[in-house]
C-alpha cells in the first residue's frame, strides 16, 4: 500500500501514462479513417473512370456509366499511413451500370473484394466468378485480410449511400 502522498501521485502519474501510451499504441495501429477516405475516393475514381475495354478485363460488359462503391480494408504497404504510400489497396467494391435500369435495386451490379494498384496506369485485379472463386480471392488478398475480404455487407453504408446518389443523378 501507497504510504505517503507523494508516493500516490508518482503511482497515478504512472498508472495515467501508461495508459495513455496504451491508448496512443493502439491509434497508431489502427488505419486512418482519413487514409480509408482517400483510399476509397482514389479506388472509386480509378473504377468508376475505367474504359469499357479495361471492365471488360475484370468481367464487367455494358456501354453506359458505371457507379461504384468502396470500402478499403487493407493496403500494402500494411503499416501504410498516407496515400502516397500506399501501393496496392484490398477492398470490397460494388459498382452498379446506369442505362439498364433507372433504379440501383434493379440495376446491373459487380461487387466483391479487389485489389487495386495505385500506380500510373493504375491495376485492377478481380477474383474471376465461379468455380474456385475463394481460392482466387485468397491467392489475390494477402492472408492478414482473409476475413475481411470474405465479409460480403460494407460496414458502413455511407458509401453505397453515396454510389446511390451519384446513380439517381447519373441517369
Amino acid at each position: 500500500m501507497i504510504k505517503t502522498r507523494r508516493g500516490l501521485v508518482a503511482a497515478l502519474v504512472t498508472l495515467a501514462s501508461l495508459t495513455l501510451a496504451g491508448v496512443m499504441f493502439f491509434a497508431a495501429r489502427q488505419p486512418s479513417s482519413q487514409l480509408n477516405a482517400d483510399l476509397a475516393a482514389q479506388v472509386t475514381k480509378i473504377l468508376e473512370e475505367s474504359s469499357p475495354d479495361e471492365h471488360h478485363a475484370h468481367g464487367h460488359a455494358f456501354d453506359s456509366r458505371v457507379v461504384c462503391a468502396v470500402e478499403p480494408f487493407g493496403t500494402e504497404p500494411a503499416d501504410a499511413t498516407s496515400l502516397v504510400e500506399v501501393t496496392w489497396v484490398y477492398a470490397r467494391h460494388m459498382c452498379a451500370i446506369t442505362g439498364e435500369s433507372p433504379d440501383w435495386s434493379a440495376s446491373v451490379r459487380a461487387g466483391g473484394p479487389i485489389a487495386v494498384k495505385i500506380s500510373i496506369p493504375p491495376q485492377i485485379r478481380v477474383p474471376e466468378p465461379g468455380a474456385g472463386y475463394p481460392d482466387r480471392v485468397r491467392n489475390l488478398i494477402p492472408e492478414r485480410y482473409h476475413e475481411q475480404a470474405f465479409q460480403e455487407e460494407f460496414e458502413d453504408d455511407a458509401a453505397i449511400d453515396a454510389a446511390r446518389e451519384r446513380f439517381s443523378q447519373a441517369k
